[in-house]
């Protein structure tokens, strides 16, 4: 009698018998160019046994587990990399009174240049001397041990910008409805748009947490970066307060600029607009109390104020979102790539990238061509496929732009 064949079983690591699924979502994409790699993404994450709802955005373009442009509903579990590695990403705008806003940039337009430079930094680059806020003095830098280690990092880059698509940029406002911003009438203003996220405190968390969920929840190779924790877990837990503090020293670092750069124009904004999009909020949501992870996507429930950026050379839009429950009460964060990075810098010409900026009255001091408008999608187009989500309440012009 020969041996008896032993029967196959799971990966031992496999805690669970995950039932995947064929999870269905919404998608704002028609008739916008959409990489298949992003629909592939939504459609993975979808079929998680933990997601209960999704929403494809229409900037939605590939990125890492998640899709950005991608919203995705779970209950009591979050993914450390839906949220995304730069935790808390945001847009801030502050608006300011002056007379004749374009006449009041052309004429101070090399004041307005050396304002930007001096009181930015981007990339490695700090702040000569210490940076301060009283995000550093929370209690979580010394009750979570990986925290207690980011410290030194988070200081040192207090009030700095990322790379990348990261900016702060002068230009005007127009607000066309009255009684929607407090203090801000229908008319044109001087605008502060700064784009930025949580540093490399923010890519640590995330990284540090994305490994430790990829141990617990063993999952297929194409699904992995879609490991997720349990709110109740003391990992998850962790998680939860880490991603929190991230998202509140990303909106310490905007303050700081816009705080400096108010200090060196001289002039107190008349309002400030100011949003997250990446990130995960407990939201309520067809009965059910759940996790609403926002990876490059803006919050958009009744009455949210909030910032949908364009390129360097075209408008970001001011938004109120409707609370459209069909896409999770979330909006576009951008315009989102049309090109990747690397395919930018071959495609396009520095020749180029001048020519389009001298046409849009845009100087910029920094950037690179693997940000050329060129590269993305048309942002009126994505704005108008969004008709039914939000309210536009006014544009964003961008002329003096400061990158990396």
């Amino acid at each position: 009698m020969g041996k008896k064949k032993k029967k196959h079983t799971k990966n031992k690591k496999d805690k669970k018998n995950w039932q995947f699924k064929q999870g269905h979502y919404y998608a704002l994409i028609d008739g916008i160019p959409t990489e298949e790699g992003a629909i592939e993404q939504m459609e993975n994450a979808m079929s998680l046994p933990i997601s209960i709802a999704g929403a494809l955005m229409p900037d939605a373009h590939q990125g890492y587990g998640l899709p950005i442009g991608g919203v995705l509903a779970t209950e009591n579990t979050i993914i450390p990399y839906a949220v995304g590695m730069d935790i808390g990403c945001r847009m801030a705008l502050s608006i300011f009174f002056v007379e004749n806003p374009e006449n009041f940039i052309i004429k101070y337009r090399e004041k307005l240049k050396n304002i930007l430079v001096e009181n930015t930094r981007f990339g490695k680059k700090t702040f000569e001397g210490q940076a301060y806020d009283t995000i550093l003095e929370r209690p979580e830098f010394h009750q979570i041990p990986l925290l207690k280690k980011l410290k030194k990092i988070a200081t040192e880059q207090l009030g700095t910008s990322g790379q990348g698509n990261h900016f702060v940029e002068f230009g005007i406002v127009e607000i066309i409805k009255d009684n929607e911003i407090e203090n801000v009438p229908k008319g044109k203003y001087l605008g502060l748009l700064s784009h930025s996220g949580s540093r490399h405190f923010g890519y640590e968390i995330a990284k540090y947490y994305s490994a430790i969920a990829e141990q617990k929840i063993n999952l297929p190779n194409k699904l992995k970066k879609l490991a997720w924790l349990e709110l109740d877990t003391s990992e998850g837990e962790e998680y939860w307060h880490a991603m929190n503090l991230a998202g509140d020293y990303a909106k310490a670092n905007h303050n700081y600029i816009h705080k400096r750069i108010a200090k060196a124009l001289g002039i107190k904004p008349l309002a400030k607009i100011e949003n997250h999009h990446n990130f995960a909020w407990k939201e309520h949501w067809n009965g059910k109390d759940i996790i609403i992870h926002r990876k490059g996507a803006t919050p958009a429930n009744k009455g949210d104020l909030g910032i949908i950026p364009g390129s360097m050379t075209t408008p970001a839009y001011i938004i109120k979102g409707k609370g459209c429950k069909k896409t999770l009460n979330s909006a576009s964060h951008g315009a989102g790539r049309l090109l990747s990075r690397r395919k930018a810098l071959k495609t396009f010409t520095w020749k180029q990238l001048k020519q389009v900026l001298k046409q849009a009255d845009v100087e910029l001091i920094g950037g690179g061509l693997d940000e050329a408008p060129m590269a993305y999608k048309d942002i009126n187009t994505v704005i108008n496929k969004q008709q039914n989500i939000i309210d536009i309440l006014g544009k964003f012009y961008p002329r003096i732009v400061r990158m990396n």
